[in-house]
């Protein structure tokens, strides 16, 4: 049975992402840090094995490896890196402490989960990594500076990772949603929602499950031939 690890997988992309990976017959893994009872619910729909991290924490991090070894001793065959945070402030606003959170979140723990389950598919000659940026991190967004660096951070470590690792049989590639139907755009007032929607050419936000149609095909066969690509899914905004 192959096996996944979906970062942030208890809301949103993460959790249809979690959902798809079951249903397709992998042993899945999820973290989650605050949304605990829907975690609990994963777990027992979909026989996921769950783990809190606070990504912002470092000393989290590693305590979450750690325990993902004792778990997964042969590591993982795809490991999706969804975990994020967001941030609407002037960037003259932004606080160290926050502008190092997003870094943790959104680069330091797919770099040491990377870093740490590479090898296994290295010696193994096959393995996916799927990095979940956003469309802010090709065309950059007002008022989410440090968010937008993060995530066109993200789309680098792609495709310099896709060149290391593509003779080893490991493809990484980057998924670049849009304007996505989560929680993370919540606080969006039904007038932002609108204006937002006018701006993409499809006229709507998506739903995670169709974000997750392209996770699912960069970790399938079908994707074979395909590393180091930063692929929008996001209604033709970018």
């Amino acid at each position: 049975m192959k096996s996944v690890l979906i970062t942030g997988g208890a809301r949103g992309i993460g959790l249809a992402a979690a959902r798809a990976f079951a249903a397709a017959g992998y042993r899945t893994a999820i973290t989650y840090c605050s949304s605990g009872r829907q975690a609990e619910d994963l777990k027992k729909d979909c026989n996921a094995e769950i783990y809190r991290c606070d990504f912002c924490d470092p000393n989290a991090l590693e305590a979450l490896i750690r325990a993902l070894r004792a778990d997964f001793p042969a590591g993982f065959d795809v490991l999706v890196h969804n975990a994020g945070i967001s941030l609407r402030k002037q960037l003259q606003d932004v606080t160290r402490e926050e502008w190092n959170d997003m870094l943790n979140v959104h680069l330091t723990a797919p770099f040491f989960l990377s870093a740490e389950f590479a090898p296994d598919m290295i010696r193994r000659g096959q393995g996916r990594i799927i990095h979940i940026s956003s469309v802010w991190g090709k065309l950059g967004a007002s008022c989410e500076v440090p968010y937008s660096a993060v995530k066109a951070g993200l789309i680098g470590m792609t495709k310099a990772m896709a060149k290391e690792l593509a003779p080893s049989g490991v493809l990484v590639n980057c998924v670049c949603p849009g304007a996505v139907d989560t929680d993370m755009n919540a606080d969006l007032t039904e007038e932002e929602k609108r204006a937002f929607s006018d701006e993409v050419p499809l006229g709507r936000f998506a739903a995670p499950e169709e974000i997750v149609r392209t996770v699912l095909f960069l970790a399938g066969e079908d994707a074979a031939y395909i590393t180091g690509q930063a692929i929008s899914v996001d209604g033709g905004l970018a």
